[in-house]
């Protein structure tokens, strides 16, 4: 279900779980609870959408962590270096800052 689906559900559930609210104004909790349980049936829905993307994403993210740790490793710090720029044949550089470019950290004691 995409997020357009998500959001029919969610205005069709809010509707219905409002008319008892405006059918029966004394009875507002019944109302509520029917709204909260609408909302709880659409939040888990979605959720239960959303586990194999998870998932996938998690598997990602773990095959990636070798490589993002070696990456770190060889950049140090990253406030050693400017702003990546973009160069008019799509090159990307990532400038290291020369020594004197360097800020140290004041600390007021």
């Amino acid at each position: 279900m995409g997020y357009a689906g998500a959001m029919k559900k969610l205005i069709l559930i809010m509707a219905l779980s409002a008319s008892p609210i405006l059918a029966q104004e004394a009875d507002t909790d019944k109302g509520l609870s029917l709204l909260q349980e609408g909302a709880g049936l659409l939040l888990r829905g979605m959720m239960a959408d959303m586990e194999p993307a998870m998932q996938d994403m998690a598997e990602s993210f773990a095959k990636a962590e070798p490589m993002l740790r070696d990456l770190m490793a060889m950049m140090d710090d990253l406030t050693n270096y400017h702003a990546p720029e973009v160069l008019p044949n799509g090159d990307i550089l990532i400038r290291r800052k020369l020594p004197a470019e360097l800020v140290s950290p004041e600390i007021d004691l």
